[in-house]
């Protein structure tokens, strides 16, 4: 298990119970000693934990904005025009005959009309996302893993295994927040499948909208510098110098 992977698991462990045992942790974990107290500790100094006599416990940080996913048909009715001008410049980055990834998402997911002429492959863990791909015709592979109702779409360690097995020419990530650390989101698990895409591109870029600006939520699963961010509006200029911007027009 990678370190993202395992700090992810500690986090998402500490949010079904508060107070968790070292040994409890070695157990589910299977590591050693050393490695579950460098793990503790980097944690720890993220302010996301609290080391206690003998375990640890979460913190719960006034500065998460972005708590928990809203479901997607919420999400679908928010902010439409911003995410569709996105999509669409999103779109333009995808050449004939590559191979792509969509995050599950309702901006990606207006992506797909403005791809519906290309010859493509896409790959997804979005389920909505599949049935627009059909539509169009599109080549398309759905990720297997365990299914989040919530926001549709395929999420975990499996996920993440069959996800490792592409390698995209371009890949295509949402998010709930970001801010000069990085992007986020609320759920541990979708953040570590986000994670791992991230290092299969060869060009990665983030399509958010300017609300989610200034944000952040519980996991940071790429840094600003990771990819090119796609915006509805050019956000301060201190974020120019850690990340190339496209601002839809």
């Amino acid at each position: 298990m990678l370190t993202i992977e395992r700090h992810n698991f500690i986090l998402e462990l500490l949010s079904l119970k508060s107070n968790i045992s070292n040994q409890e942790f070695l157990e589910k974990l299977d590591i050693s000693e050393s490695t579950l107290r460098r793990d503790l500790n980097i944690l720890e100094k993220q302010s996301k934990i609290k080391r206690v006599h003998g375990g640890a416990m979460l913190i719960e940080s006034k500065k998460r904005v972005v708590l928990e996913d809203d479901d997607i048909l919420s999400r679908s009715n928010i902010s439409f025009e911003e995410k569709d001008k996105i999509a669409k410049t999103a779109a333009n980055f995808v050449k004939d005959g590559s191979s792509i990834y969509l995050d599950a998402g309702t901006t990606t997911f207006q992506m797909i009309k403005y791809l519906k002429e290309k010859k493509i492959k896409v790959v997804t863990n979005g389920l909505s996302l599949i049935q627009e791909l059909e539509k169009y015709n599109l080549e398309s592979y759905l990720l297997g893993g365990k299914i989040k109702s919530k926001t549709s779409c395929t999420v975990g360690y499996l996920a993440v295994e069959s996800l490792n097995n592409y390698r995209f020419d371009s890949v295509f990530l949402g998010a709930n927040a970001f801010d000069l650390k990085g992007y986020s989101t609320p759920d541990p698990e979708e953040a570590c499948v986000k994670n791992a895409a991230v290092k299969l591109g060869e060009f990665v870029y983030f399509l958010c909208d300017s609300s989610k600006i200034k944000k952040n939520s519980f996991i940071n699963f790429a840094k600003l510098n990771s990819g090119t961010l796609i915006i509805d509006k050019a956000p301060p200029k201190e974020y120019f110098n850690l990340a190339k911007i496209e601002v839809t027009k």
